[in-house]
């Protein structure tokens, strides 16, 4: 293995992402970076598109570095200026209320990826999916990166994109782009909030995973998107009252509903059923026991008790992944409990506790390569019913407990924000190591096994988000200032 050090692992990274070949450039702008460095040809598949979701680590980059990027077919161009581009672009790919009708799309929805055809933007709105599902978390990632945008160029006074920003305010057609997400978001649905049912396939797990639901990612990611609205919108803005009023009702939801430690597990295994309804019904003693309020109606038998017995340390904690009638996945899924540090939606005790969970966990959450998107896999014949039998996400691979070096970069941002300093230093001993294999390798998408010792059966080379979730880790590990510009504490 090559024995690189700390700073060259940065070094190698950062020459990396900005070569030429990795970026998407339109009307003489460079405005995003594909997904991965593929060949053009068929076996691509949509490799060669911008996706947001995969683009967001790679913005943040760019507005930490904020330094030129040479030998582009448009000439030299700042870093922080690809993100106001790309902002740009997305919000002129809005559906918005006189294309609805075309695109047959809800207005306000954003586009998943998009790529450059023929001197023209084809957008992608699920179109091109697996079940040609809608993109949920697209929007939300957009917010996201948004106010990221504004917080970078606030900090130290860079000049914002002027499509978007006149001087420090948000244009009218920024502010008209948001309050369209919102007005998508928080329509009234059949379902009942405060969360949003959504089906399999609608966030980064984009394959049949048993999501469809209400998954932790989308959850998390709501909240986090309606912090970043309400600190883009003006004060006196109609829609502050409803996100203050949803960010409240979201936060006890999940934090309540969703949280799994041993007491709450020792509750679970003594819940009564048919005890659903009203917390504490009319006429009820104060001093009944709360477990005979089984309000989802679920059933010990679904609950794998004596996994999580042995498997959950005394002082920790998680978000399970999903939650509904007569259900509970108490599988471990990274990216929602990272963003629910990320976004302060978990109280301070809850966040020190995901931590420490990951911390104690650590050879099976983070094993060779940090970290897996979800644990444990589904296997036999739980494989079988809730994959399709998937080949791609066969156990220990790709979505079903595959490990994705893109993860880096939430769970340093998530440790330092918990304070967590056991997790902090052990990060830089696993980054270095994984950053030496990262160069060796050439920077895969994702790892398989339960250990994260083999590169991906089907993983691309020279992923973009592979690239930048390590360096972006060791930015925030070297710099915990530049957290802020994830951290979302309003």
């Amino acid at each position: 293995m090559v024995k690189l050090s700390w700073s060259e692992i940065k070094h190698w990274a950062w020459e990396e992402l900005r070569q030429p070949k990795y970026w998407v450039s339109y009307a003489g702008e460079v405005i995003g970076t594909k997904a991965a460095d593929v060949p053009s040809d068929s076996s691509a598949v949509n490799y060669d598109q911008c996706f947001i979701r995969d683009f967001v680590p790679v913005a943040l980059v760019c507005l930490i570095k904020n330094e030129p990027l040479e030998g582009h077919p448009t000439g030299t161009v700042q870093s922080r200026q690809v993100v106001g581009n790309f902002l740009s672009v997305m919000t002129n790919l809005q559906i918005t209320p006189d294309k609805a009708h075309l695109l047959e799309r809800s207005p306000g929805m954003m586009p998943a990826s998009f790529k450059v055809e023929d001197d023209h933007i084809k957008p992608d709105y699920g179109e091109r999916a697996i079940a040609r599902v809608t993109p949920v978390d697209s929007s939300l990632w957009w917010l996201i990166l948004l106010r990221a945008y504004y917080k970078a160029c606030l900090q130290d006074q860079t000049p914002m994109h002027p499509e978007l920003f006149d001087g420090v305010e948000p244009r009218p057609k920024l502010r008209r782009a948001v309050r369209l997400i919102l007005s998508l978001y928080l329509s009234h649905r059949f379902d009942g909030e405060p969360m949003i049912l959504v089906p399999d396939g609608a966030c980064m797990i984009d394959r049949r995973m048993g999501l469809n639901g209400y998954p932790l990612e989308i959850q998390t990611l709501f909240y986090a998107g309606l912090k970043a609205a309400r600190e883009l919108l003006r004060p006196e803005e109609p829609y502050q009252k409803r996100i203050r009023h949803r960010l409240v009702r979201l936060q006890r939801q999940i934090s309540d509903d969703y949280w799994m430690d041993l007491p709450r597990l020792r509750t679970l295994y003594q819940a009564q059923n048919e005890q659903y309804g009203e917390t504490h019904p009319v006429g009820s003693p104060s001093f009944i026991e709360e477990r005979f309020f089984n309000k989802y109606n679920l059933f010990s038998q679904s609950i794998p008790f004596e996994h999580l017995i042995n498997w959950l340390p005394d002082h920790t904690g998680y978000l399970v992944g999903n939650l509904g009638p007569s259900h509970l996945d108490t599988r471990f899924f990274a990216i929602g409990n990272l963003i629910a540090v990320l976004s302060n939606l978990t109280q301070t005790k809850q966040s020190f506790r995901i931590m420490n969970l990951i911390y104690t966990r650590r050879r099976e959450l983070l094993g060779e390569m940090p970290m897996k998107i979800c644990y444990p896999a589904l296997e036999g014949q739980e494989w079988e019913l809730v994959t399709g039998c998937d080949p791609k996400n066969k156990p220990w691979s790709y979505h079903n407990g595959g490990s994705w070096p893109v993860l880096t970069w939430m769970l340093a941002a998530a440790a330092i924000k918990a304070e967590h300093q056991g997790l902090i230093e052990q990060l830089r001993e696993d980054i270095l190591r994984a950053g030496q294999r990262l160069v060796m390798d050439r920077w895969p998408e994702y790892y398989d096994g339960s250990n994260g010792r083999l590169i991906g059966h089907m993983a691309r080379r020279y992923q973009t988000w592979s690239i930048a979730g390590i360096l972006l880790a060791q930015d925030f590990l070297d710099h915990p200032k530049y957290i802020e510009l994830v951290h979302l504490d309003a």
